[in-house]
């Protein structure tokens, strides 16, 4: 059985996180797993939009807390073990932003710690409802450091900083309002809810959506100013490539795209 299954289906590739029995944690493989699925994916011109989910009862329980518990038995009590799992963690979080295709997370049941980082880590979430949000390591001792740099990118930071230190869960509406999620469905239309977007954004021209989503990562870290030159230069690409000057022909001819790419 793998321990990360991939469906493509309508140039949307499904990934699926198959660890149930431990809620699916994001363990010394499963970290493995997605980096090298997203590897795959850097490439991939097929595939223009991914969907992240997790099978059995629940999207992710954050970190795999006996590995990390075995981990602290070396001679330095963890230390360089702690430091390469963060590191290999912040690693595939980051890789999200920079691969071409959007990715779509899709929790359900529970979404913590390092889960609900994974889940503020991609570019938009389609939830279930009764699905609960927490970064509750607070509550064993251990503050969510590291999941609190993409929840703080993602919800107001006093939010923010009162789940972190109270430990407690915010429910699936409270995080659509909050921003954390875009939509919650029942949990019966999750799969269709969430593989209608993906094949929305999948539909469009891949090459516009992969400078696009470059683009919105790089200005919004940097000034008004700064912004309005930096994304009129990309603007200026964009409307060079052959099959954006055939979209606007289609639509002025009020037919559909031949796009190439």
């Amino acid at each position: 059985m793998a321990l990360l299954e991939r469906n493509d289906t309508n140039a949307v590739a499904t990934l699926t996180m198959n660890a149930p029995e431990k809620l699916n944690a994001l363990s010394d493989g499963m970290l493995a797993a997605l980096q090298d699925e997203f590897g795959r994916l850097m490439d991939d011109t097929e595939i223009r939009a991914v969907v992240i989910k997790g099978a059995g009862k629940a999207f992710c329980a954050g970190h795999d807390l006996k590995e990390m518990t075995a981990g602290r038995q070396a001679e330095d009590g963890g230390k360089a073990y702690f430091k390469d799992l963060f590191d290999r963690c912040a690693t595939m979080m980051t890789t999200i932003r920079k691969l071409p295709q959007p990715v779509i997370a899709q929790p359900h049941g529970i979404a913590t710690a390092a889960g609900c980082q994974l889940v503020a880590s991609c570019d938009m979430a389609v939830a279930a409802e009764g699905t609960k949000f927490g970064v509750n390591g607070v509550n064993i001792g251990l503050f969510c450091s590291t999941p609190m740099v993409a929840l703080s990118r993602n919800i107001p930071r006093k939010q923010a900083f009162e789940m972190l230190t109270t430990g407690q869960f915010i429910s699936a509406e409270r995080a659509e309002a909050l921003g954390l999620v875009n939509r919650v469905v029942p949990h019966d239309q999750l799969d269709a809810a969430t593989q209608e977007l993906a094949e929305t954004v999948a539909a469009k021209l891949g090459a516009a959506v992969k400078i696009g989503k470059e683009a919105f990562y790089s200005q919004i870290e940097m000034s008004v100013d700064d912004a309005y030159e930096y994304t009129g230069d990309v603007m200026v690409q964009n409307m060079l490539y052959r099959d954006t000057a055939e979209g606007i022909a289609a639509f002025l001819e009020k037919r559909p795209p031949d796009w190439q790419h």
